[in-house]
């Protein structure tokens, strides 16, 4: 097994609660993100949840904002555009996109609460070239609920 890449990200404290981003085990590749703030959630209520920080992320990274499996799981609370998307260039605070799904109870985040985790990944940019034509691909040009249902996987 591979060690994972480490790369150097500038963090700035925007608030006196803010906590940086930190990996809860070895080998996690999300580090948790906190809020600074307290804030409920009604049922079916959206809010951004601000984390304090700032990031200076490398280029040629970004910064992927993913929903803790445990509050979806526990309290049916997510991030709304999943993941949400931290590029390079961007300075301004670290804002979490929450929702609680629960169709009756109302959840609060406490200050210091760990709401979403932060994957810091390499990407590809494209060059689009126009074209009148594509090769051709297994799948073809069948879309959503092509490749079958919810059924157990057939074995190939």
């Amino acid at each position: 097994m591979s060690t994972p890449t480490r790369v150097p990200v500038a963090v700035r404290r925007l608030h006196e609660d803010a906590l940086l981003p930190c990996y809860s085990t070895d080998g996690d590749a999300g580090a948790d993100l906190a809020s600074v703030a307290q804030v409920t959630l009604a049922p079916g209520e959206r809010a951004l949840v601000p984390t304090g920080i700032a990031l200076a992320l490398p280029p040629g990274t970004v910064g992927l904002v993913h929903p803790r499996s445990g509050l979806a799981a526990r309290h049916g609370v997510t991030v709304v555009n999943a993941p949400g998307t931290l590029d390079s260039g961007y300075r301004g605070e670290v804002l979490v996109n929450l929702v609680n799904l629960d169709p009756h109870e109302p959840f609060t985040v406490h200050v210091g609460d760990r709401v979403a985790q932060l994957v810091v990944q390499s990407y590809l940019h494209a060059d689009f070239v126009p074209t009148d034509s594509l090769p051709e691909s297994a799948r073809g040009e069948t879309g959503h609920g092509s490749t079958g249902g919810f059924g157990r996987p057939t074995t190939r």
